[in-house]
């Protein structure tokens, strides 16, 4: 006991001071040092409950931020959809549904629209969206709720010619002159009842297009109409003129008045590269006879659209021979055209149908006897096949005397710039093209003009017979060799 003694005194004395130490007070952490504000009173007179209520003036306060997110509307979207995806409140949408005037521009979404929308924690602040070229809804909430506006963004045209001449394609040429492919096929459309441009276009024809650029505060948007267009093929020059008249339709004619449009399409596809041509003695290809070949064979891709090339009468519809899925339109003037081997028909196309010119009546395909997808064309006139290419197409009436002498001013500057020399180089392009009234164009300004160089042809296929359908010798490579065919009349 003796021994052990001086151990529990020495344990006794750390376990009294460990008890002093817990007893000494804690200092006050949460008590930050006393402010001074103006007039020397400090913080500390303030009781530290009421002192986490109030704010110390001029001290920067906490705020939320509002977001700005831009959707970009899906197929079968709605706004609906669009909030919710979004996680915006939708009692919001409600609110601003009920705005006066708006509901149809606000809730009539097409795939592609954009849609801006500021939010803070889910309440809208702004909305934003075109809803057409040239005007945008503004949608703004303030203190007394949702309020929208209407902002207009005008548009300016501007005048641009541009010329090319055809080294091997249409819409090479085109590309040459910096003329857009829009462009181009309106200028096809144009001149669709005189040329066929599957077939009639040759190396060294040239075109001349006046046409319509749209801009929007300097930023080029698109192109608008071609106005007037020269066209020179095979050394034969053909010009058009567009005119709207009274009634505000317009159409195309040419520089005396009589109008471009006639009774039948020269192409009833576009743009497609051409099998065969009209031949009556020519070596069928899947039955190695001579079968006359009463028409026009266009190769294109299966479903490619078949256009009717006038307005008539469905006569027959079904599968005929050789002709595979086929259709006759009836015309007037005891005319018939003929199209076969199509994949199917048009909805709503049956015998007595009605259609006009330029209708979709069905599709391209090579059922029937056809080694390759194509539409097989062909022109009967009282029964007796005649070459779609050149046979004589009747046309409409010209203007009437009355409105001539106003069809002459209000294109005499139009026809000028077809005639005037390109200068070669592009020149910047004036607004122009204010439009005074029904049938009046007012002169343009100065227009940009570019003449663009032929472009090389490419180098001309190498055919090998290796390539031939069985019977066909070398001398019918070039008729033959990667073109479908097969009418059978």
């Amino acid at each position: 006991m003796a021994r052990i003694a001086p151990y529990a005194a020495a344990s006794s004395a750390a376990l009294i001071l460990w008890h002093a130490a817990r007893d000494i007070p804690e200092p006050a952490r949460g008590n930050p040092a006393p402010l001074i504000y103006p007039g020397g009173s400090t913080s500390a007179s303030v009781p530290s409950a009421s002192r986490s209520r109030v704010p110390v003036a001029g001290a920067p306060q906490q705020a939320t931020v509002a977001s700005t997110i831009e959707v970009i509307v899906g197929r079968n979207d709605t706004l609906d959809a669009i909030f919710r995806r979004t996680a915006l409140d939708p009692a919001d949408l409600a609110a601003i549904r009920q705005l006066p005037g708006i509901r149809q521009s606000l809730d009539f979404l097409k795939p592609g629209d954009a849609i801006k929308l500021t939010h803070r924690e889910g309440a809208v602040r702004e909305l934003s969206r075109k809803v057409s070229e040239t005007q945008t809804l503004d949608v703004v909430r303030d203190d007394a709720g949702f309020a929208a506006k209407m902002t207009e963004n005008p548009v300016q045209t501007r005048i641009r010619t541009a010329s090319a001449t055809i080294d091997s394609s249409l819409f090479q040429a085109a590309e040459s002159a910096q003329i857009s492919e829009t462009v181009a096929l309106k200028l096809a459309n144009v001149f669709a009842w005189d040329i066929d441009f599957v077939l009639d276009i040759r190396e060294g024809d040239r075109f001349t297009a006046v046409y319509e650029q749209i801009y929007q505060d300097g930023k080029y948007l698109r192109d608008g109409e071609v106005l007037a267009a020269e066209f020179v093929n095979n050394g034969k020059v053909y010009r058009a003129i567009r005119y709207a008249g009274d009634s505000g339709a317009a159409g195309y004619y040419t520089p005396d008045g009589k109008p471009m449009r006639k009774a039948f399409l020269r192409t009833p596809v576009e743009f497609t590269r051409v099998s065969s041509v009209f031949d009556p003695h020519r070596l069928h290809p899947i039955l190695n006879l001579i079968r006359g070949h009463m028409g026009t064979d266009y190769a294109a891709p299966i479903g490619t659209p078949v256009h009717a090339a006038g307005d008539g009468r469905v006569s027959f519809e079904g599968v005929r021979g050789g002709y595979g899925n086929a259709i006759v339109l009836s015309h007037s003037n005891d005319v018939s055209t003929l199209y076969g081997h199509m994949s199917r028909f048009a909805r709503d196309i049956h015998v007595g149908s009605h259609v006009q010119q330029g209708e979709v009546i069905g599709y391209v395909g090579m059922t029937g006897l056809a080694t390759g997808p194509h539409l097989h064309y062909e022109y009967l006139m009282n029964g007796v096949h005649m070459d779609p290419q050149t046979v004589k197409l009747p046309g409409a009436d010209p203007l009437p005397a009355d409105a001539f002498g106003r069809f002459r001013a209000q294109t005499a500057a139009y026809l000028a710039a077809l005639s005037a020399p390109p200068n070669g180089s592009a020149t910047a392009a004036q607004p122009a093209l204010a439009n005074s009234g029904a049938g009046r164009i007012d002169p343009p300004p100065a227009a940009e003009r570019i003449s663009a160089p032929p472009i090389a042809a490419p180098a001309a296929r190498q055919l090998s017979t290796s390539a031939l359908p069985p019977g066909f010798s070398v001398a019918g490579t070039a008729q033959y060799v990667g073109e479908p065919r097969g009418a059978v009349n």
